[in-house]
């Protein structure tokens, strides 16, 4: 019986013999947008995986281009209406109007799906197919300096898990000792400013409530949300937040914490490493910095102290209007081998949706690693970000009055409760 892999090969060769023999002489160019034009570590594994496919492949030429992230958006949410999208382009689940506006392409027939991990399927599947290759994946974790800490007084303890009160105290022993407690902006992003909250959220809720916090169905006037949502507000109004918050940019608050000026702790996603591990003439962190991972702390009654967020990020998708599926469909296969997710972790830092085995990789930042995958052992995930769940006035709300106003100190938990349930809460 022949494998998925080998029936997609043989189909793939017939599409470029059907072309006629022109296309043999002159490669099929297909066009390729990739984000990470900052992140010199991804860019290089995109640009890798490129040229590995044209070496192996002289049927098809990628002209790829890096762009933001935010302009790819903007673009491709024109160019797919129009018919000028790239072949493949990036793109993360937070965007479900490409896939329920029928602009992407199924990866079933294209792509061996074997070669993803099951977890990261479910993130791009509608309507029982898959549509996108979760190259990126992520945990969110809680940075921290190892030395401040200590130097204001606080023993991170062997379950790496501060209190409540543990990690409040933290944040008033750092703004005692004029040291700010949590490096965080939300310049130019929608999401930051929550990060803090709404993993601790999870904590307290557990996987169960916090999913129907998410999708509407409960309350945050339920007694636990605003509990925790008043320990924020404490925080908040002990000066847990750089005095910049509202500007600071997503790229700044990862200098603000391991360069100038410092600070206790950095909430953030395990993508840390496409900026931290930079070469610091590049914005990087300095080799020396005593960076440590702690979690998030444990909510008083916590239903799930062990809960984490676990998403999928950055991934490729092709667009359903291509004229060079072929190809386009044979490039995303190439990327999808236990090699190449060897190789991303190796290089990155960082989890894939691709399969992988850890055995086989070698990194020099393999403390790093293990560290994290110490952080991540036992933990009970749950999948997805709030911005994966939220829509609409919903999300609009979220990014004005959670990642902005409560913790900028501009707003009460009364009135942010409010204003949630009325953007977002279902039914009554």
């Amino acid at each position: 019986m022949r494998s998925a892999g080998t029936g997609m090969a043989a189909v793939f060769a017939w599409s470029l013999l059907a072309a006629g023999t022109a296309a043999a002489a002159e490669p099929v160019q297909i066009t390729m947008w990739s984000n990470w034009p900052d992140e010199p570590a991804k860019k290089d594994w995109v640009a890798a995986r490129v040229r590995d496919f044209e070496a192996a492949n002289k049927q098809c030429a990628v002209k790829l281009s890096f762009i933001p992230k935010a302009d790819i958006y903007t673009q491709a949410k024109s160019a797919v209406r129009t018919g000028q999208a790239p072949d493949v382009f990036y793109l993360e689940p937070d965007q479900p109007e490409f896939l329920t506006g029928g602009f992407l392409e199924p990866l079933d027939g294209h792509v061996d799906l074997a070669k993803l991990e099951d977890w990261a399927k479910p993130a791009w599947t509608y309507k029982g197919k898959v549509y996108g290759l979760p190259v990126e994946a992520y945990t969110v974790e809680l940075y921290y300096n190892k030395d401040l800490v200590k130097k204001v007084g606080v023993e991170v303890p062997l379950s790496f898990q501060l209190t409540q009160s543990g990690f409040a105290d933290l944040v008033r022993k750092g703004a005692a000792a004029g040291i700010t407690p949590v490096s965080q902006g939300v310049g130019d992003r929608p999401f930051p400013g929550g990060l803090l909250l709404f993993e601790s959220l999870l904590r307290k809720l557990g996987t169960e409530d916090y999913g129907k916090l998410l999708n509407g169905t409960l309350s945050f006037k339920d007694p636990r949300v605003v509990e925790v949502m008043t320990w924020l507000k404490g925080l908040v109004d002990a000066g847990a937040y750089p005095k910049s918050f509202a500007t600071l940019k997503l790229g700044e608050s990862h200098y603000y914490f391991y360069q100038k000026p410092g600070s206790l702790t950095f909430p953030d996603p395990s993508w840390f490493t496409g900026r931290a591990f930079a070469s610091p003439e590049s914005g990087g962190m300095p080799t020396s910095f005593p960076l440590g991972i702690m979690q998030f702390p444990a909510m008083d009654e916590g239903k799930c102290p062990t809960c984490k967020t676990l998403a999928v990020a950055g991934s490729f998708v092709m667009y359903a209007r291509g004229k060079n599926k072929a190809c386009a469909g044979a490039l995303l296969e190439s990327m999808a081998t236990v090699g190449n997710g060897d190789k991303w972790t190796e290089q990155v830092s960082l989890q894939t949706g691709l399969k992988s085995d850890p055995s086989k990789i070698n990194s020099s930042h393999a403390d790093y690693f293990a560290e994290l995958n110490a952080r991540n052992t036992g933990a009970t995930y749950f999948f997805g970000t709030p911005l994966m769940y939220y829509r609409g006035k919903c999300a609009e709300t979220y990014t004005q009055v959670i990642n902005n106003a409560l913790p900028a100190g501009l707003i009460g938990v009364g009135e942010a409760a409010d204003k949630m349930d009325a953007a977002c809460r279902k039914g009554s």
